[in-house]
């Protein structure tokens, strides 16, 4: 069939006029503007959905059912909806929105504006009608309608979804609904969704703003054999097992703070997150301390003095976009190898590394400096970034290959090993080696710090957990003695002793009992003070410093076989790229025991 329209249609209007007739005559369409000898526009009728319609279609009890979902769909009172964007934050399915996309928000960011890493879909959510009988006038047991008493879905979102491409269970607390708190049918579906992680293998994202256990109605879920203790419980079943993300977007307060701790990887969110034990006006009234939920467990603290928080984003979108990119590490359960990405060339020439690491062992450099000439560009992501800063902790690319990092920073503290320092690394080299990531030392440290301060901070107890899982990895690691690997600092940073696949020096390397300095100072100090000319004793001193150096150089390491190889600068990127390929499928067994002690 041929159609004509007048002068001023455009090309999509007639596109459209021909395939609205095409569809509506069952037959082929052709679309003239004006005296047009070619078509502007054709269409064949479209395909129907289903082969045969037999009239059949949805009743009132659908649509009742429809109805009832889109109301469960709105949330918890409005008054409490109101308060959101004055706290910064969003409706819970709007968060959902930006998180997967879809239009299962209620005028949130939706598919559109959610982040440029396009989310790809909520698949299915579970349990959207528990505690239904408890607020809604359709229920079978429903009374009289009262806005303040609705708990939608008992406050607790649960399901499935696919993120970044990659299928993943997650939780999400509604705050609107009693601030997120917790109580039966919620903590059935948290349990639940667990437990399905724990059948699938397949990650776990818990999107958590929960005031904690909803006190007034404890009973069936507080102490019970299904209840919130069997969250903790199932965290410790699926810790090493699935990665575990944990996003705070309040403050979490008793049992909902244990979540966050249990995860994989926390992040916090600056101006709205907190966590702790027990609320300000807990703590006012079993101490007598007044605090500020923030100064208590805001993002700050546990940042950079608890080191509970991983890290911690801008805003809700920057969360996400932080989640996104840590994902990209992280295989999706216990025994795969994390996904590899196309190779980039390091963001700074390896040509450059020579010349910025000091020969003297006392000038500092920027190992993030040092990272930036042997990772693939823009792939160094750190964790803990603010605690424990005498060691970096971070995910990188070496020639599209997942690398855990753990480095000395001489920048802090000349890179000696604290005890925070000490329990950072321990832990990241664990999560590390439960999913399969290949660690890389980089390792120039005066050693383990001494005095009395840290002692009491438990240097020992700290750093015997750096050594264990060192000793305990089974993943393929490499070490490289980038300057000064004195005391025990070479223990606990991958040294000859730990079962690396390789250890490698730069010519800048050292390793010794302790730095010449010190060395002089324990043997030849009487020996120095018997000098009496000033200038006599300076000079003796330098002989004794530049004869220990010697001794200790790294050159006489190899000639020693302590190290494998001694490597030039501009070489090591390459070099590390081949060695981890080669050994990216070695097995290593420990002794057949239940599980150490230690850890």
């Amino acid at each position: 069939m041929k159609v004509h329209v007048g002068e001023g249609a455009t090309a999509d209007e007639a596109a459209a006029i021909a395939q609205s007739l095409a569809d509506h005559l069952g037959a082929d369409v052709e679309v003239y503007v004006g005296e047009a000898a070619d078509p502007a526009a054709t269409a064949a009728p479209s395909e129907p959905e289903y082969p045969l319609d037999d009239g059949r279609g949805p009743t009132d009890r659908e649509r009742d059912l429809r109805a009832e979902i889109d109301d469960i769909l709105q949330g918890g009172p409005e008054k409490y909806k109101d308060r959101l964007p004055k706290q910064g934050k969003l409706f819970v399915r709007d968060r959902l929105d930006l998180w997967f996309g879809g239009d299962q928000g209620t005028g949130g960011p939706g598919d559109a504006d959610a982040s440029e890493g396009a989310p790809t879909g909520l698949r299915f959510e579970d349990g959207k009608f528990a505690a239904f009988d408890d607020w809604h006038p359709n229920a079978p047991d429903g009374d009289e309608y009262d806005e303040g008493d609705r708990v939608p879905g008992d406050g607790l979102l649960t399901g499935a979804a696919e993120f970044e491409g990659r299928d993943v269970h997650f939780m999400a607390n509604d705050f609107t609904v009693k601030a997120g708190s917790m109580a039966a049918k919620g903590v059935e579906k948290f349990l639940r969704m667990q437990q399905r992680a724990l059948k699938t293998g397949k990650p776990v994202l818990y999107l958590m703003d929960s005031s904690g256990g909803r006190i007034d109605q404890q009973t069936g879920f507080f102490a019970n054999r299904e209840g919130i203790g069997k969250y903790y419980y199932n965290h410790s079943l699926l810790s090493g097992y699935v990665p575990q993300i944990c996003v705070l977007y309040g403050p979490c307060i008793a049992g909902a703070a244990y979540t966050p701790i249990f995860a994989d990887f926390t992040v916090m969110v600056e101006g709205m997150s907190a966590m702790a034990i027990a609320s300000p006006r807990m703590v006012k009234m079993v101490t007598g301390e007044e605090i500020e939920m923030d100064a208590l467990g805001g993002p700050r603290v546990h940042a950079e003095e608890s080191g509970s928080a991983d890290l911690v984003a801008r805003d809700e979108a920057h969360a996400r976009e932080l989640v996104s990119e840590l994902i990209t590490y992280l295989p999706d359960q216990a025994g795969e190898k994390p996904p590899r990405a196309e190779t980039k060339p390091p963001k700074f020439s390896p040509e450059g590394i020579d010349e910025l690491i000091p020969e003297s062992p006392n000038r500092a450099y920027d190992v993030h400096d040092l990272l930036d000439r042997l990772a693939d560009a823009e792939s160094v992501f750190e964790l803990r970034e603010s605690y424990g800063k005498e060691i970096v902790t971070a995910f990188c690319r070496i020639d599209g290959r997942p690398v855990g990092v753990v480095a000395n920073q001489p920048t802090e503290r000349s890179g000696a090993i604290f005890p925070d320092a000490a329990e950072k690394a321990a832990e990241f080299i664990w999560t590390c080696d439960a999913y399969e990531i290949p660690l890389l030392y980089l390792c120039d440290t005066p050693g383990f710090m001494a005095g009395s301060q840290v002692e009491k901070d438990a240097i020992l107890e700290k750093g015997k957990k750096m050594i264990y899982a060192t000793s305990s990895a089974t993943v393929p690691k490499q070490t490289v003695v980038t300057r000064k690997a004195y005391g025990a600092g070479i223990y606990a940073m991958g040294g000859p002793a730990y079962d690396p696949e390789s250890v490698i020096g730069l010519p800048s390397g050292e390793i010794g009992i302790m730095g010449p300095e010190a060395a002089i100072n324990a043997v030849y100090a009487n020996k120095l003070d018997a000098i009496d000319d000033p200038e006599e004793r300076a000079e003796r001193e330098q002989e004794l410093r530049e004869e220990y150096r010697r001794d200790i150089d790294i050159h006489r390491m190899a000639n020693e076989v302590v190290v494998d190889e001694i490597v030039p600068p501009s070489e090591l990127r390459a070099e590390l790229a081949a060695r981890f390929d080669f050994y990216a499928d070695v097995e290593k067994d420990l002794p057949d025991k239940k599980h150490g002690t230690v850890l």
